[in-house]
């Protein structure tokens, strides 16, 4: 894939996903670098499939009622075919793009390795930023979604450095978690 085409579906991603789209597929790609070191995978797809993936979820596409790695899967087949890619890379993206919140080990590795990430991410002291920029006023929310989070979220991962990983992440929540306990007395 050219340099150029690259940095015009990343700006695209920033375009339709804002900063969180376009920082969340640079963290996703960093970890996929980390938990995918010695295995062999096609780098172009992961990029392309970790760019799309959430497209569906951006305003100019997002569908009330639609899981939006359905709609995602819908809008990245549209835009990869108008493009002109090769229908077997078209392919491969899109089982990514669909399968990226499940955790069947069963799947290219390519789909492994985007979930896997996807996972990942949504872990750790980000993982609680998140729930917590979400919901800024209702902090018991925040607070639960992220303990939902860290009870169901390792049940997808597949690879053991990304288990690993998560892992690492979660003790890291069980901390912070901790010390908001803590500086909160337990009342938020």
């Amino acid at each position: 894939m050219e340099a150029n085409e690259k940095e015009s579906i990343a700006q695209l991603t920033r375009q339709y996903g804002g900063e969180w789209g376009i920082n969340h597929t640079s963290r996703l790609l960093h970890i996929i670098e980390e938990i995918g070191e010695g295995l062999p995978y096609d780098k172009d797809i992961v990029w392309m499939a970790a760019h799309l993936h959430d497209w569906g979820a951006y305003a100019p596409w997002q569908k009330e009622g639609v899981d939006h790695a359905v709609r995602s899967v819908e809008v990245a087949g549209d835009f990869l075919a108008d493009r002109g890619y090769p229908e077997p890379f078209i392919q491969a993206v899109l089982d990514c793009i669909r399968t990226h919140h499940q955790g069947d080990p069963n799947r290219r590795i390519e789909a492994v390795l985007l979930s896997d990430a996807d996972s990942v991410d949504f872990l750790g002291v980000v993982g609680i930023l998140r729930e917590f920029s979400k919901n800024p006023k209702e902090m018991r929310k925040a607070y639960n979604a992220v303990l939902k989070r860290k009870a169901s979220v390792p049940a997808n991962i597949c690879l053991e450095k990304s288990r690993q990983l998560g892992a690492s992440r979660i003790k890291e929540m069980e901390r912070v978690l901790s010390i908001f306990l803590e500086e909160t007395y337990q009342q938020f």
